[in-house]
């Protein structure tokens, strides 16, 4: 069973590589790449998945999720300069897939181990643009 919690929060970030040229970076990463960034509302999605506990009938608490998720994503990430605010963005390009992946990395680690796991991290950049990461299996 698979059970999803979704988020909002904003952002900005710069998309540029510093050991490439300005001309590179342009190339590479278009509008993206104006080293005074540029903001999005992000739409997260966490989805677990467990069988729900036969005493409880839930895959996981839903309000130990909310705390983790608000935890782990929210409050670090939230109206923050990705690069200038929140490592490691100070060393990696702040892309949606990077951005996922670091959300993974934080999930992981937070989630309690038990009868539920996490299942895949779908982060959207724009309404016509998610990364979608599952982990060393997807």
């Amino acid at each position: 069973m698979l059970i999803t919690k979704r988020v909002e929060f904003s952002a900005s970030h710069v998309c540029r590589n510093e050991q490439l040229s300005d001309e590179e970076n342009r190339r590479i990463f278009g509008a993206a790449a104006n080293p005074h960034g540029h903001g999005h509302n992000y739409l997260l999605d966490v989805t677990l998945d467990g069988q729900p506990d036969p005493v409880t009938g839930m895959v996981i608490d839903l309000k130990e999720l909310k705390e983790i998720v608000n935890r782990e994503v929210i409050d670090p990430l939230d109206h923050r300069f990705l690069n200038h605010e929140v490592p490691p963005f100070d060393q990696v390009i702040p892309t949606a897939e990077n951005i996922a992946l670091e959300i993974w990395r934080r999930l992981a680690r937070a989630i309690p181990s038990g009868q539920a796991r996490l299942h895949s991290v779908r982060l959207y950049e724009t309404s016509d643009l998610y990364v979608e990461y599952f982990g060393d299996a997807g």
